[in-house]
Formats: structure tokens, sequence, C-alpha cells
């Protein structure tokens, strides 16, 4: 299990490489950097509530990675929605439509930053944070399972996808944004999702062929963009849950049954958009659980990935 364990976590080897050093961020300089402004692009990961509900337990808490971030400065992020920057809405692709679960008109990661751009523009102090893939993984397999996708053909794509959200974050920096904060797809194969179908394997070959794309593709923006390891970080919840104040790594904390195609994984299951305090697992403490449903993190998994990056924030910029 170990072995296995350190195979998953070539990318946190990655960022030690010298190819790869300026993408993952190697200063030990003292922050300097005051942000005015955060701004959001991505998927369920990183949504701050565009419909009204976060992916994860909605229980009032800071219970995603990038409100935690903000909060550490002193700052607030909200939806477009509702008046923010957070442009990042559940389900969304890259570059691909419908989304991931089936549905039209999500804006795609491509057409977040295209409506971003068509009207505002970059400060210095801003701190922009990307994420993506996690959708795209999600839309791939089910072709596969739907047997309309080979698995090499799985694998190809996911690193294209991985090519193509490094294309999105190139397009930022080109804009001006000086400060880019990117989490790559977190390795699937550690959801209650990849165990309950089976298909550990897979998954965590596609996640890590997307993280290679991404990481590559943006190895040359070094200066202004800093890659934060969620593929790494959530590995670590899954491999050693105590040392993280955990107790489950493995089931979800939800019992909110989204009878429609909810997160992409099928309908008829737990959809942690629908979940608050009331639709817990009896007597469960949602910060002791990692997955909030089958494919997103809990509040406490959130916030700890938060202080994560803002510590790698303070160490780089």
């Amino acid at each position: 299990m170990a072995a296995n364990w350190m195979r998953r976590t070539f990318l946190a080897a990655a960022c030690a490489s010298a190819a790869l050093l300026a993408a993952c961020g190697s200063s030990t300089t003292e922050s300097a950097i005051k942000p005015e402004r955060f701004i959001a692009f991505g998927d369920a990961f990183s949504d701050a509530g565009q419909k009204g509900a976060l992916y994860t337990v909605n229980n009032g808490s800071v219970n995603n990675w990038t409100l935690q971030l903000a909060a550490r400065y002193g700052k607030t992020l909200a939806p477009v929605s509702a008046g923010g920057l957070s442009y990042a809405q559940g389900n969304a692709r890259i570059t691909a439509q419908p989304d991931a679960a089936g549905q039209s008109g999500t804006p795609t990661i491509q057409e977040q930053v295209d409506r971003f751009l068509a009207s505002k523009t970059f400060a210095v102090n801003d701190l922009v944070l990307v994420n993506g893939g996690i959708s795209d993984l999600i839309a791939g397999m089910a072709a596969v399972q739907a047997g309309t996708l080979a698995s090499a053909d799985y694998l190809t794509q996911a690193r294209q996808n991985g090519e193509a959200l490094a294309a999105q974050v190139r397009r930022l920096v080109n804009a001006g944004a000086t400060h880019v904060v990117v989490a790559g797809a977190y390795d699937l194969s550690k959801t209650p999702w990849a165990i309950a179908t089976q298909q550990q394997s897979l998954l965590s070959s596609a996640s890590l062929r997307f993280n290679e794309g991404l990481l590559i593709g943006i190895n040359d923006l070094g200066d202004r963009v800093l890659y934060v390891d969620a593929a790494y970080y959530v590995n670590l919840y899954t491999y050693s849950p105590g040392t993280y104040y955990f107790t489950n790594a493995t089931t979800p904390v939800c019992t909110s049954v989204d009878p429609g195609p909810g997160i992409g994984i099928g309908a008829g299951q737990v959809n942690s958009a629908l979940c608050t305090s009331a639709t817990l697992v009896a007597g469960a403490n949602p910060d002791h659980y990692v997955f909030a449903d089958a494919v997103y993190l809990s509040p406490s998994a959130h916030r700890q990935f938060g202080d994560y990056a803002y510590d790698r924030l303070r160490m780089r910029w």
C-alpha cells in the first residue's frame, strides 16, 4: 500500500526536480504580496456557492479551500452570481460541453476566463485561483463505463485536458495576472466513487496524466504561477487520516441523495451541494470525514488544504 501511495505522489517528487522547480515554487522569501482581490476559476472543488450552495457540507463554516485561503488574508470571496469574483462552478469542464452531469449551459473554465477578460483587468495585488480537471475526469470515466471510450484513449484525453487547463492559466498570465495559484486534480482513485466502481487503477493513472500535462504546460510560467499539489495532500489525508484528525477516509459523511445527475457519477447518488448539517450520517462529525460525497471533500479537508496553500503562498511571494 505504501509503495502504491509513493508512486501516486509522483508530482510531489516532481516539484523537487529542476525541470519543475519554478512551477512548483521554490523560494523561501518572506511573503510580500498583500492580496486586495481574490479571483477564482474552476469546477466544484473551487465553487464558492454559484447556485447558493458549495460542494461540501453546507453548515455555515468556512468550508471551501478558496474561501479559507482568502480568509487567511482577512479577505472574502463570493461567487459572481452574488456580485463576487469567483467564476468557478460545479461540474464545469475545461473546454467541453455538456458539463460532467450532462447539463448544457454550465460555463466551461475557458468561458469563465472569457467572461472575466471581457470586462475586467488584473491589478498587481490580485490573487488568482485556478483549478480544473475533476469534472473532465468524471465525464471521461462515464464514457469508459458506457463503452464509448477506450481506457487508453481516456488516459490520452486526461493528458490533453491537463494541457488545456495549462493553456487557460497561460491566458491569465498573458492578460496581466502576476500571482496565479493553480490546484490540479487530486487523485480520484482515493475517492469513495472509485472504490464503489472498482476503477481505482484507471482513475489513478488518469489523474496522474492530467496533472503531468498541466505541470509541463505551466513550467515556464514559474515567476507568476504557483502550483499547490491537491493530489499530494489528498493522498496524505487518505494514507494517514489520523494525522489530519480524520477517522473516516473511505465513505461520504453526507446522505443528501440527488435523484438527478448530481455530480456526474450517476443518478441517485449523494450530492454534497444538497448537504447540510441535517443530512449527515447519524451521529457523525463532518470534520472527522475526508469526503462529503463520493468525490468532493469535507469542510475540514478543504480548510486544511487552504491552509497548506496559504503557507505555500507565503513562502513563494
